[in-house]
């Protein structure tokens, strides 16, 4: 039998909590279905085409080779997982129908459904997830993020058609849970071997919807599956979509993205700029939709691999010269919560207790800065050696969630203690951050259910494999980690994650900057929307209301 995570005691926010901040009608319900006055919920409207505006283009439909949050919101439609995870964190069944642990924890026997086929034809059966799982941890798959989900996986053993053993290198508390995760969705075995390097173009899944094509930075249609029967425990409707078709629309331009709703060209659009937010909740024609993210909040991450920003005191120095209060409240209008730590809140571990630990003083910046020997130039820069100091921040385009507005007020904020930063806005994100590693500060975020995803972040990288954000390695965290990963013990294992959160706001490693809130803008026509655990929109449920 499935074995539930137990951490609901230490979640302060469920995951997939969904506000619904546009004043619904008292015959609705949270999730939009229509009430009849009798009690009796009316017939769900059918067909019709959804228009859902991204903010950014995916990077790939393969979900083994993606690793942006934005492929999500398209691959949950195309793709099924093993298991699902429900808000409070217990796992579920979904193309597995039950499984069993060894006494060890290092094997899961899984028993399928018998009643799942890929949207080709191919058979889903045992051989199909074996064939899923080795792929992830094949090198050429290059699955860096899904790699990261998926350790300790070793290796896999068809008992019979609809079993499957699954073998793992050392305990993981976070195995399983991770198996929920749109990263590790099932692809077909046999598109997989016709397209190879193209699957990503080509997506074959056994969701609720299936690929029609991808226009690249115009749009991307998916059609209904008609004889889709297995959705999971988190959707209501466990049958096919009750729409046509969805077309996501690829809308960067955060003003015509949420312009686009308010003038019906899409039905609707994701991330809502907080300037937008009030006008929102009081248009009778719009809604906001609201979900809690959990995971690594937004962060920037010091390079430990360049100097001086090895230098714990000149990272400390930044991190009392940046006011991150000041950049939140500005940018955001109070709509996004300021990050403290290397987890956000609602997530097993959360350390609460760094909630108010770093706050600016210029004085200390500039103190710490005089104490290693770098001194104002007559332009009011410090300089050592010759060399001015001079910090490299790097951001990608367009300027999602206002990012490239925190670079330009950071830069303002470091100049007063004599720190010259050069801001660098590209779209070759790839290139610069994951290839030539050539910047000092670089942000990221990342949405996952389980503490171990520090564990991509800051262990130190394995001989060949792809370094973290910041070049940390430290024997003592690199214990922490895998301690972390195996423990059994709640309370210890949050004790672990604790003291992996305090290190690194101790030794400046980062500079964690706001939790993010996923909405979205939608006309009222738009019923049934959901989320799921970790803040993803489903779309099993959805109407379009004549």
């Amino acid at each position: 039998m499935s074995r539930s995570i137990r951490w609901m005691k230490y979640m302060a926010l469920a995951a997939a909590l969904i506000l619904v901040l546009s004043g619904c009608g008292a015959g609705s319900t949270s999730d939009g279905a229509a009430q009849a006055s009798g009690g009796e919920q009316s017939a769900p409207a059918e067909g019709g085409n959804l228009t859902y505006a991204l903010a950014t283009s995916p990077d790939t439909l393969d979900p083994h080779r993606s690793g942006l949050a934005v492929t999500v919101r398209a691959i949950r439609t195309i793709y099924d997982n093993l298991v699902v995870q429900l808000p409070d964190g217990s796992i579920k069944p979904w193309l597995a129908k039950e499984w069993s642990v060894s006494d060890e924890g290092t094997s899961y026997t899984f028993k399928l459904r018998d009643d799942v086929k890929f949207h080709d034809g191919t058979p889903f059966n045992a051989e199909a997830v074996k064939y899923n799982l080795d792929r992830v941890i094949d090198p050429a798959t290059k699955a860096a993020n899904s790699l990261a989900l998926i350790r300790p996986y070793s290796s896999s053993e068809v008992i019979d058609e609809y079993t499957i053993k699954v073998n793992l290198a050392q305990p993981s508390q976070a195995f399983l849970g991770n198996l929920s995760q749109a990263l590790l969705g099932i692809v077909s075995p046999t598109a997989a071997k016709k397209y190879g390097d193209q699957l990503g173009k080509n997506p074959v899944g056994t969701g609720p919807y299936t690929f029609v094509k991808w226009d690249e930075n115009a749009d991307i249609v998916v059609d209904k599956n008609k004889d889709y029967a297995w959705a999971p425990e988190t959707v209501e409707n466990q049958a096919a979509p009750h729409l046509d078709t969805i077309t996501f629309k690829i809308v960067p331009e955060e003003a015509t993205r949420i312009g686009s709703v308010q003038s019906g060209q899409v039905l609707a659009a994701e991330t809502v700029p907080p300037q937008n937010i009030a006008a929102l909740k009081g248009d009778p024609n719009q809604q906001l939709l609201q979900a809690n993210t959990v995971g690594l909040p937004y962060t920037l991450f010091f390079n430990l691999r360049k100097a001086p920003w090895d230098n714990v005191k000149v990272r400390q120095a930044v991190q009392s010269a940046v006011d991150v209060e000041t950049i939140v409240k500005t940018l955001y209008l109070g709509n996004y919560e300021r990050a403290w730590s290397a987890l956000s809140p609602g997530i097993l571990g959360y350390d609460a207790s760094l909630e108010g630990s770093i706050n600016p003083d210029i004085n200390k910046a500039n103190q710490l800065l005089d104490e290693e020997g770098w001194v104002k130039g007559t332009d009011g820069i410090r300089a050592k050696d010759g060399k001015k100091l001079t910090l490299r921040y790097v951001d990608g385009s367009p300027n999602r969630e206002k990012r490239n507005d925190i670079a330009a007020i950071i830069q303002q904020q470091l100049k007063q203690v004599g720190i010259a930063v050069e801001v660098e806005i590209t779209k070759d994100i790839a290139t610069v951050i994951y290839q030539n590693w050539d910047y000092d500060l670089y942000g990221n975020s990342q949405v996952n259910s389980d503490p171990n995803a520090l564990y991509a972040f800051y262990h130190t990288s394995a001989e060949g494999e792809r370094p973290t954000l910041s070049g940390l390695a430290d024997p003592e965290i690199d214990k922490l980690l895998e301690q972390g990963a195996v423990e059994t013990d709640l309370d210890k294992r949050v004790e672990i994650y604790h003291q992996v959160q305090q290190y690194l706001i101790d030794q400046a490693v980062i500079l964690p900057i706001y939790v993010f809130p996923y909405t979205v803008a939608a006309s009222k026509t738009v019923q049934g929307v959901k989320f799921d655990a970790l803040g993803y929109p489903l779309f099993n449920d959805v109407t379009i209301q004549p």
